[in-house]
């Protein structure tokens, strides 16, 4: 049925270290059935045919796909539409269509070649059906007269092999080649008698080489006339001339010349085109009948034809007029007029930002019809672009690939353009612009804005209430991007991570108790935001959180304290003390820091003014004066010990002050002193329990802060010095740093210069920026009066 010859050209080839590329060649002669098979693509190839659709078996190349298509299913390559060679090949010799084959997983690429073999589907056809030949009754026996070729479009062994003429006893046929075509020619075999005949009757057919062959007749009249007995001759029986591509109309080509060596009207010289020239040619040439000179009347392009052939017949003018005739070949000189044309086959309209170098991206493809320099393309890309053309083993064939790291969160998008510029003079080049889009890979972390996080949170804050919220972004796209958050626990008791919540979605954390700043100065926990991408990704950053105080405890009297626990005491006196002499001094405490632990001392009760004052600051009760007959012999102090929050908390103590005797009160002095023995010791017990314990909570705090100092990328310093001012007020100041200010929290002494930040409680200052002198922080230990 057909000839499918599978000259297997596998040059298996790797380029870019993932294309295969192969090549085969099938045979298959015009005019069989739509549908009929030409070969087994995948089973020549040795490739799998279950795996076949899931590879996209596929032809990807050229118009004249059309004509061929594969079967996913068993791989048969197998004619698509109806093959007529001479539609598609017009005379050539070898009529070849290319064909690219791709699969997937891995990418290959193959290329098959089917060349459509020649059928005898054409009988041989004359220009006209009849042909009138006037030879001259005096022509010399051997004349030789060309007759009308016939034409076949099927080419080699199906074309027009011979011509025979029909039997008589004037004439045979001779055969002359030229070229690739056959000439017949009319040989008189002898003399011609007018008188005895005027008119012969011959039929010459030409047949092909078909099998069966075919064959066409031309009725041939041959008119017997008078005598013209010399017959004109060209000066060459085949002219070859080289014209130009796009020459101008007009342009001269050749001019032909007879000459005949009869006088008078006998050698006057006419010019015609042969009868048989295509109707085609006669619109691109045309022939002056006196001068015999050709020009051109038409487009004369090379990709259509490269070379014509023209007969040329010159006769004189004579009775009968004798005729002879010449061939004029004319090749057509290319020249650089068709610009490259560029196919590109994207495998993939998006690549990954983590595509390896060498991952194939197009199949480009470049064709320039011209020929010769004109038709040898040179292909390149737009600059700096991750991408390059690597040359196939065929020609005008490149693969489009990466040649380096593509980036998403650089640049999604590439817009290149593909040069294709051929050798001629001058170069024509075309451009094609080709899309290329980059997918997102999970390849970026969520990353915070700071880290670590400082919380500043006043004390006594609402359980279940917002206390902060942390927020993170992710340069990449859609679930690689959307981020989640959680809280790092570590177990255990004392975990103060467990006592906080966080929304997952915003960040939003909230606390699940309230803290105190008496408890609880300073802690820190770690958030960790990780990405939906597979596999995810997740950053982390510190909680730095800081408590800050609040006036929420009262002032305690540490004396005088009475043995039911009450804050009352009596002070006995000599009468005669002088003024300014010390009856007692009233000591309080406050477990608040600042001005909120910040005690003053005022006098809210007292019998007489004039003799007893209080020191506000240190709690002193000293005389004003000296004591007369008539002062009464017993007075009550009331003191009101308050702090200076927003809101003061206070207290009061009682102090009842006798005055007794001089010997009296020494007596009373000895009788008291063991009484108020157990007193004092009880006191002191109680004030060296206190001490301590705030010593070791400040001690704690100091460590604390030290630590986390250590661990801030912000450079500051604390020290911790002793007020130098300290006059044996309870006071406590603490100063510390964050970002580029400087706070104190306070007690009674505050630097000039200092100002009040709005919702501090009063008790924390701002101060001026005084590194450059000093990066100390100092603090006055806090004393109990």
């Amino acid at each position: 049925m057909m000839s499918c010859s599978r000259s297997l050209l596998l040059s298996l080839l790797f380029c870019c270290g993932e294309l295969i590329l192969a090549q085969i060649k099938y045979s298959t002669p015009e005019e069989v059935r739509v549908g009929a098979t030409i070969g087994n693509v995948a089973k020549d190839l040795g490739l799998d045919v279950s795996t076949l659709i899931n590879r996209r078996f596929r032809i990807v190349s050229g118009a004249q796909d059309a004509l061929f298509e594969v079967n996913p299913n068993n791989g048969v390559l197998y004619v698509h539409k109806n093959l007529d060679r001479e539609q598609l090949c017009d005379r050539n010799g070898a009529c070849l269509m290319d064909l690219k084959i791709v699969v997937e997983n891995p990418l290959e690429i193959h290329y098959v070649t089917v060349e459509i073999t020649d059928a005898n589907d054409h009988a041989p056809s004359f220009a006209e059906k009849e042909k009138v030949i006037e030879i001259a009754e005096n022509t010399l026996p051997g004349a030789r007269f060309q007759l009308p070729g016939a034409r076949d479009p099927d080419v080699g062994i199906n074309s027009v092999q011979r011509y025979k003429l029909s039997q008589n006893d004037n004439f045979h046929l001779e055969i002359r080649d030229r070229g690739e075509d056959k000439i017949p020619f009319l040989v008189l075999q002898r003399h011609l008698d007018r008188e005895q005949k005027t008119n012969h009757s011959l039929i010459l057919t030409a047949i092909d080489g078909g099998t069966p062959p075919k064959s066409a007749n031309l009725n041939l009249t041959i008119r017997v006339l008078d005598i013209n007995d010399n017959r004109p001759v060209f000066s060459k029986e085949v002219y070859s001339v080289v014209l130009q591509e796009n020459a101008a109309l007009g342009t001269i080509v050749t001019k032909v010349q007879a000459t005949d060596l009869d006088e008078g009207t006998n050698g006057d010289m006419e010019y015609a085109f042969g009868s048989d020239i295509n109707s085609n040619v006669l619109q691109l040439f045309s022939l002056d009948g006196n001068t015999g000179e050709i020009r051109v009347n038409g487009q004369i392009d090379y990709e259509t034809a490269d070379v014509f052939k023209l007969d040329v017949q010159a006769s004189d003018k004579g009775q009968p007029p004798m005729t002879t005739d010449c061939r004029v070949i004319i090749k057509i000189q290319d020249v650089n007029d068709n610009k490259p044309e560029i196919d590109v086959t994207s495998i993939s309209s998006m690549v990954p930002e983590d595509s390896k170098q060498g991952t194939v991206i197009a199949l480009i493809s470049v064709a320039d019809i011209d020929s010769g320099l004109n038709g040898k393309v040179i292909c390149s890309l737009t600059d700096n672009v991750p991408f390059e053309l690597k040359p196939s083993f065929k020609e005008n064939m490149f693969s489009l690939v990466t040649k380096e790291a593509l980036d998403r969160e650089t640049v999604s998008l590439y817009d290149i353009s593909i040069t294709a510029t051929d050798r001629g003079e001058p170069p024509l080049s075309t451009f094609k612009s080709l899309s290329i889009q980059v997918s997102d890979v999970n390849d970026n972390i969520p990353e915070f804005s700071h880290s670590p996080l400082e919380l500043y949170l006043t004390e006594n804050n609402v359980a279940g209430a917002s206390i902060i919220s942390v927020s993170s972004s992710d340069k990449d796209l859609n679930d690689n991007a959307a981020v989640s958050y959680r809280i790092v626990r570590e177990g255990g008791h004392n975990d103060i991570a467990s006592f906080l919540n966080i929304n997952s979605y915003n960040g939003q954390i909230s606390a699940l108790r309230s803290f105190d700043f008496e408890t609880l100065k300073t802690f820190q926990f770690q958030v960790v935001a990780t990405d939906s991408g597979t596999p995810s990704l997740s950053s982390n950053v510190t909680v730095n959180v800081f408590i800050l105080d609040q006036n929420d405890n009262a002032p305690v009297i540490l004396y005088p304290v009475s043995s039911n626990g009450s804050a009352e005491g009596v002070e006995e006196i000599p009468r005669n003390v002088n003024a300014g002499h010390l009856v007692t001094k009233v000591r309080a405490y406050d477990a608040d820091i600042g001005y909120n632990g910040w005690l003053l001392f005022s006098l809210q009760q007292v019998t007489d003014h004039s003799l007893f004052g209080l020191d506000r600051y240190t709690g002193q009760i000293r005389t004003l004066r000296s004591f007369t007959e008539t002062d009464e012999a017993e007075h009550k102090l009331v003191i009101l010990v308050k702090d200076n929050g927003n809101v003061s908390l206070s207290a009061t103590a009682t102090v009842i002050v006798k005055l007794v005797e001089p010997k009296e009160a020494f007596a009373a002095s000895d009788v008291k002193s063991s009484a108020k023995v157990d007193d004092e010791d009880n006191v002191t017990f109680y004030l060296m329990i206190t001490l301590g314990s705030v010593s070791v909570l400040f001690l704690i705090s100091i460590i604390v802060l030290i630590a986390m100092q250590c661990s801030k990328t912000n450079d500051y310093t604390s020290k911790y010095l002793q007020e130098t001012n300290y006059d044996g007020t309870l006071c406590h100041s603490i100063q510390y740093r964050s970002g580029d200010k400087r706070y104190m929290l306070v007690g009674p002494r505050m630097s000039i210069g200092s100002t009040i930040v709005p919702g501090s409680h009063a008790n924390t200052l701002v101060l001026p920026d005084r590194r450059r002198e000093s990066g100390e922080v100092s603090t006055a230990f806090p004393r109990f009066l």
